[in-house]
Formats: structure tokens, C-alpha cells, sequence
């Protein structure tokens, strides 16, 4: 296991839809890497490639599968039935974590992995690497309570969770959102729960957000706003309603606006958001790959609320208007409640959401933005040094000279 002390870190991704779970195993894994270190990482995502990879983290991709439903999934990209997908995945999984040799295997949000395809690698390594650690990763909220109780005692989750994992890391304050108490975790996996706090972005610094603003022609006057859509495969609801709301107003808007898209909203829409946001001279674009940049530079961040797009708004101190969707998961709902209730955001229920009360809103945060400044000036990230705490732990057990 690992050449000359060297500590190996094998993390998983599914990635089934978005851009939020490769890019918080991405920020985790180019936080934690340094010398001795190799990272990894499993997963699915398409546009895993477009990402820069550090030094010392390299990727193994799965073959992608994309949600139909809750339950039904289906290839993204080969043709082959889902059933003989999913085993591909699964022996790619076995056989990399075999290969490899973990010393460390980070489980991204789901317990088991898609289908349980995660499942017989964490049995393999407590009964071959029985030194190693498992660590499930949860983000502040999964869903609802009631929708996360029902689906885990079905799939035998928590029975799981005791047997499996050596630690469950949680992406969150407990005292924002407590996951034991609303999840009904059983004693036993209580004591394995660790909450690590938020997980901090690169912040880039003043001149590099002043340049984003320079090539967007943004001069040193104006209020700029971007709207997000992460991966932008629900996201067109929302570009269309704020499209609405430039072109009800035009043209005496008193900002400018950047669209992101994401990779995969359906072309037919992307083309019909870039015309219009052309037509109202606003700038959009496919996809951002400095995202941190664009969100320095923006006076106000316009999203739906995921814990990744939010985690980076919060990194840059920039205001954050959240539009939660309610569907297929109340996640993005409880969430944005969440950061309401302690100053750091504003949020539109989603049934509420027209252009204008969008408008209204965007003109009274562009105006008295400082009651969140001042609130995001006091907030604090600690996810990184927590996990940076543990893996050292984990390293000195090891006689391996720590980060």
C-alpha cells in the first residue's frame, strides 16, 4: 500500500447530473493534496476533463449514467442496458480501489453508491484492508426527513453505515442543519458522525476579479449580476424568468447580467437563452471554468442554492439571491431557509418567483447589500482544516510525516 510512505486517498463521485458532486470532490481533493499524498477520485462526470487537475490527483472515469427518475437510471452516453452499465461501473470501482490500495476511500453522499455499486468495495476493504479507513461524506442536507428516514430503512442503509464506515463526515454546522436528529441516526453511527463545517473555495484576489470584469466590458460603476444554474439540466425554468424580467424592464436596467448555463441544459434552450440575453445585451456562456472569478466579480449571485454553488458564492463574500427548486428534493428549500435564518442570503420561494418580484428583489440587495457582507465577513469555513485534522491522524498511525 502506497510506494515510499506515500498516503493514498481513493475518492468516489457518482455524478449521475450536475456539476455539484465533481466539483466539491474536486475543491476537497485539491485541498488535501501535498507532498505524500495521492488522490484518486472515481466518477462519472462527463465533463470531468475540463477540469485542471494539481499535481499528484488524477481521475478514473465511470461510465456516466443519468436519472430518469428516483429509482431509474440510465446510460448517458453508450448505448448497452442499464443493468450491463452498471455493472461495468461497478467492476471499475472494484478493481481501481484494488489496484490502488487505499489507505483513505471518501464516499460522496451516497452511502452505498449509485445502485449500491460502492458496496462490495467497502466490504473488500474491510476484509483485506482492515487498516484502512471508509469515510462517507454527506452534504448539510440530503432531503426532507421524512423522505431521507423512509429511503435509507429500505436500502438497509443504516445498518450500513455502522458496519462499513470507519467515519461520516458532515459538510455542515449542526447547529444550521442537525442531520442526527432530523435522520434518526441510531447511537452506534452518532459516534462515527463528525461535522466538519463548509467547505471553503479558492478566493481569488482583487486583481483577478477586476480583470473578469475588464473582459466582460463591466465597467467600475456598474452593478454586475450572475445568474447560475450549476449544471443547468433543470436550471431553464429560472433563466427563463429572468430573461422575462431584462426584457420587461429594458432598457432602463440598472445592471448587467452574466448567464452560465451549465453543460446540460437541453441545446434547445441553451440557444433560446443565449438569443435572448444576446437581444438585452447580457453576456452568457455554456460553462464558467472559473467559476470563484465570476463570482468575485459580481456585485450580486443569482442561483437555485446548491450546497456547491452556495459554499463558493459564500468563499467570495459576494451577495446570494437563491430561487430554490422544490423538485425532485426539498433539499435546496431547507437549505436556503437555513442560510435565510442566519443573515447570509436572501431566497424566492420557487412558486413566488416571477420577473417581478425577481427584479424587486435584485434592486433591494443590489442597494443595502452590506447586512450580508457583514454577515459573511463573520462566517466561517472550517471543513478543510477539519479534514486536514483527521487525515494527519490517520498519517501519524501510519509513521508517515503529516501535511
Amino acid at each position: 500500500m502506497g510506494q515510499n510512505g506515500t498516503f493514498n486517498i481513493l475518492m468516489y463521485s457518482h455524478d449521475t447530473y450536475g456539476l455539484g458532486h465533481i466539483r466539491r470532490t474536486m475543491a476537497i481533493a485539491s485541498h488535501l493534496c501535498c507532498d505524500g499524498v495521492n488522490i484518486l477520485i472515481l466518477t462519472g462526470s462527463p465533463i470531468a476533463g475540463r477540469f485542471k487537475f494539481p499535481e499528484r490527483i488524477d481521475f478514473v472515469r465511470i461510465p456516466g449514467m443519468i436519472k430518469k427518475t428516483n429509482e431509474v437510471y440510465r446510460p448517458l452516453s453508450i448505448k448497452i442496458n442499464a443493468r450491463h452499465a452498471l455493472d461495468i461501473r461497478k467492476n471499475i470501482i472494484t478493481a481501481t480501489a484494488k489496484a490502488f490500495q487505499p489507505h483513505l476511500f471518501i464516499v460522496d453522499k451516497e452511502p452505498l453508491g449509485l445502485k449500491k455499486e460502492v458496496l462490495p468495495t467497502l466490504r473488500w476493504m474491510r476484509r483485506c484492508l482492515p487498516q484502512s479507513h471508509t469515510i462517507l461524506g454527506l452534504r448539510d442536507i440530503m432531503d426532507d426527513a421524512e423522505t431521507v428516514r423512509r429511503d435509507w430503512a429500505k436500502k438497509n442503509v443504516y445498518q450500513n453505515l455502522d458496519a462499513l464506515y470507519s467515519e461520516i463526515w458532515i459538510y455542515g454546522n449542526q447547529d444550521f442543519y442537525d442531520p442526527i436528529q432530523e435522520y434518526a441516526i441510531p447511537e452506534p453511527v452518532r459516534q462515527k458522525m463528525l461535522f466538519t463545517g463548509y467547505i471553503p473555495r479558492q478566493k481569488p484576489n482583487r486583481k483577478a476579479a477586476r480583470r473578469i470584469r475588464d473582459d466582460l466590458g463591466i465597467g467600475p460603476d456598474e452593478k454586475l449580476v450572475v445568474l447560475t444554474t450549476g449544471g443547468g439540466g433543470d436550471g431553464f425554468a429560472l433563466m427563463d424568468t429572468y430573461l422575462a424580467m431584462l426584457e420587461r424592464n429594458a432598457p432602463s436596467v440598472p445592471f448587467r447580467s452574466v448567464l452560465v448555463t451549465g453543460p446540460f441544459m437541453p441545446r434547445v434552450d441553451r440557444k433560446d437563452v443565449f438569443k435572448r440575453a444576446r437581444r438585452q445585451g447580457a453576456s452568457s456562456f455554456l460553462f464558467f471554468r472559473q467559476m470563484e472569478k465570476l463570482m468575485a466579480a459580481a456585485d450580486l449571485v443569482v442561483s437555485m442554492g446548491g450546497y456547491n454553488t452556495l459554499s463558493e458564492v459564500l468563499s467570495q463574500g459576494t451577495a446570494s439571491l437563491v430561487i430554490p427548486r422544490e423538485h425532485p428534493r426539498l433539499e435546496q428549500l431547507i437549505r436556503a431557509r437555513a442560510f435565510q435564518a442566519q443573515g447570509l442570503i436572501d431566497y424566492i420561494p420557487w412558486g413566488q418567483c416571477s420577473p417581478a418580484t425577481l427584479y424587486r428583489k435584485i434592486q433591494a440587495l443590489l442597494d443595502q447589500p452590506q447586512i450580508y457582507r457583514d454577515a459573511l465577513a463573520r462566517f466561517r469555513f472550517t471543513g478543510i482544516d477539519t479534514m486536514r485534522s483527521r487525515i494527519n491522524r490517520f498519517r501519524s498511525h501510519r509513521n508517515v510525516v503529516a501535511c
